[in-house]
């Protein structure tokens, strides 16, 4: 079985629901605390053992490949000051993750279309996707749970969470069969269920792991949901075919496409974090008792 060496980041989408920060910014270079979204997404794929990343950008996203590139002004400036080592190191190693790829996405046809556009980079391989609005933390890469499922069941995989009966008409609804702890065989699912249609309240967040073969699939499926071409809908094909595994992830998955999602992972981070995670637990302690 081949290895999961790859992955593609779907970051093509215009960030409509966090307007007007997104104007003139790609909403994946929306900072968490210190960091901006994405790289919490390519440090994960990177900790899962993915060597080679695709991006898939459009116009206006310059600013991804910028920061995953080298900056020799900062970093001159910032050499040579015993006090700016530590941030020096960690400039430098943002370029060094992993080996990144960009490939812009020409039309805005739907996240299917979009991996479609990553169909040289991957060639004849399996190939993790980590969508660009999902950040996900826990101590356990998202990723490399669902890498191990593949080496272990030899099918595509999909990771899953439940959700609840409101929420499940904006993303999918899978059909599944228990297989043990927080594995799942998939055989079928739908995209945007309308009320009604669900097969479950499991749904597709935001990590999958397919063949290669979800390209042939691709060439073959029809625009769905809002005219678009759905990944879940190439995926719906595999599963009925050939069964798909999912995978009930561990760790805390933030929509950064959403505002609540942005306020949400930025205030569970800043509490974890070294450098003001003490002083801003008790500022928020103190602004809950105004409250």
């Amino acid at each position: 079985m081949q290895k999961v060496r790859k992955a593609v980041i779907p970051a093509a989408g215009l960030g409509t629901r966090v307007l007007p920060a997104t104007k003139a910014m790609p909403k994946e270079m929306l900072p968490i605390v210190d960091k901006p979204a994405i790289q919490y997404i390519v440090e994960e794929a990177a900790a899962s053992g993915i060597e080679d990343i695709l991006i898939i950008t459009n116009r206006g996203k310059g600013l991804l490949e910028d920061h995953f590139d080298r900056a020799p002004e900062l970093e001159q400036r910032l050499a040579g000051n015993p006090e700016k080592e530590e941030i020096l190191q960690e400039i430098i190693g943002i370029s060094k993750l992993a080996n990144i790829y960009y490939v812009r996405q020409k039309e805005t046809k739907g996240l299917g279309h979009a991996i479609n556009c990553a169909r040289y980079f991957v060639e004849n391989e399996p190939f993790a996707v980590l969508y660009g609005d999902d950040v996900i933390i826990g101590e356990d890469p998202a990723c490399a749970q669902l890498i191990r499922a593949y080496e272990q069941f030899g099918n595509g995989v999909v990771g899953v969470k439940e959700v609840s009966p409101e929420a499940i008409s904006k993303y999918s609804s899978l059909k599944l069969e228990a297989i043990r702890e927080n594995y799942f065989r998939c055989t079928d699912m739908i995209e945007k269920p309308q009320k009604g249609e669900e097969l479950s309240l499991y749904s597709i967040l935001g990590r999958c792991v397919l063949p290669p073969e979800i390209f042939d699939i691709l060439d073959k499926t029809p625009p769905g949901a809002g005219g678009e071409i759905q990944l879940t809908d190439a995926m719906k094909t595999l599963a009925r075919r050939d069964g798909m595994t999912a995978v009930d992830f561990t760790g805390t998955r933030y929509d950064m496409g959403n505002k609540l999602g942005i306020m949400q992972a930025s205030v569970e981070v800043a509490l974890k974090h070294p450098e003001i995670g003490e002083d801003f637990r008790v500022y928020l302690k103190e602004l809950c008792s105004r409250l």
